[in-house]
């Protein structure tokens, strides 16, 4: 599938739509995402700041989604486990740009060869403000495994 179509899809996908989610870029190879979210009233908390569970969910799906589109179907790629580090109020629109390397990819290869162990790496990705100051960094641990011959594919 094409990544245009593939944007235009994640911004109707009531997840990121009803918060206010917006993916503004995807790479033809789906090694960048940039994904952005602007202030409205119904995304800012009592002190008038962007709700901190939108700002995580800004950040949700696209590992996952970036290394699913990348490895071949021989693997599975689930999120794992997630944290954020709030560094400052988040105000307007903010900004998250996720990149997935080429060195990436051949670490998740060397690490599941063989007895199909799972690999879990951790990534990080800052959110910044119109200004680039940093307002929260993210870490998002994934769960890769290289599929058995014997298993189903799930997705």
């Amino acid at each position: 599938m094409k990544a245009s179509t593939v944007k235009r899809g994640l911004n109707i996908w009531p997840p990121l739509l009803f918060s206010g989610i917006r993916v503004t870029h995807i790479a033809e190879d789906f090694k960048a995402v940039s994904v952005e979210l602007r202030q409205k009233w119904y995304n800012k908390n009592v002190v008038g700041v962007h709700f901190g569970g939108s700002i995580f969910a800004m950040t949700d799906p696209f590992f996952m989604f970036m290394l699913m589109n990348n490895l071949n179907k021989d693997y599975t790629v689930w999120d794992r486990a997630g944290s954020i580090d709030f560094i400052k109020p988040g105000k307007g629109t903010i900004k998250a740009d996720f990149v997935l390397t080429d060195e990436m990819l051949k670490d998740i290869k060397s690490n599941t060869i063989g007895d199909g162990s799972k690999y879990t790496p951790t990534y990080g990705v800052d959110i910044v403000n119109a200004q680039g100051d940093i307002v929260a960094h993210v870490k998002k641990t994934m769960h890769i495994r290289k599929r058995k011959d014997n298993r189903k594919r799930i997705l």
